[in-house]
Formats: structure tokens, sequence, C-alpha cells
């Protein structure tokens, strides 16, 4: 399914990784898709409110806890720099989809790393 909010379709995620040698860039690309596969979730749920949004971003929580084994095997690892980063990216989520006021917190509740 194709991506048909904008300012998502134009947003390069994850960049500040992808421009760290610290971590792998096919690790990275899975990251990216798992963001991908969350606003493709959001257009197709279309959310209403925030306790619909964050049962969204919990199962893509859960799916960057897996992929943080993936960065360790690899020599890397969702440390404190990235553990910002992703969760930056999905306050952007959020914001690109109305929910401006959604908890970054909250957002990611499930994760592990």
């Amino acid at each position: 399914m194709p991506i048909t909010n904008q300012q998502v379709a134009g947003h390069a995620f994850l960049q500040l990784m992808c421009d760290d040698p610290y971590f792998p860039d096919r690790v990275v690309d899975r990251g990216k898709a798992i963001l991908l596969r969350l606003c493709e979730r959001v257009e197709a749920g279309e959310p209403s409110d925030l306790e619909t949004l964050y049962g969204l971003t919990q199962a893509a929580t859960e799916e960057f806890n897996l992929l943080d084994r993936e960065f360790v095997a690899a020599g890397s690892g969702i440390e404190t720099v990235a553990r910002e980063w992703i969760c930056d990216e999905f306050c952007f989520v959020a914001s690109a989809y109305g929910f401006a006021d959604a908890d970054a917190e909250v957002l990611t509740a499930g994760r592990d790393w």
C-alpha cells in the first residue's frame, strides 16, 4: 500500500542512523521498513484517538525489540542515541497523522531498548 500522506512520503526515516557507520545499513533498512509499515497501518486504520494510535505504535515497538537483536548480532545496538532517534521517528509519525499531542514515552512504552 503506497503512503498517501505527503509529509511522510517525503521523509527520510532513520537518516541519522544511516549516516552513522556504527549502524549497519541492512539492519537500519529493516527499521525503516517497520516505520513505513506503521504508517501504512495508520493510513489503513485511520485511528480516531490516541489509544488506537498507541496500539499501532506498540506493535511497531515490538518489531524494534526484535530488530535490536539483529543490531547486536551485527556488532551494534539500539543504545541511547539510537533510542532517541527512533523515538523521534515515532513522534514524527504521530504528528504527521494529526496526533501532535501523543506522549513520546507511551508511543514506545513496550520498548526494551
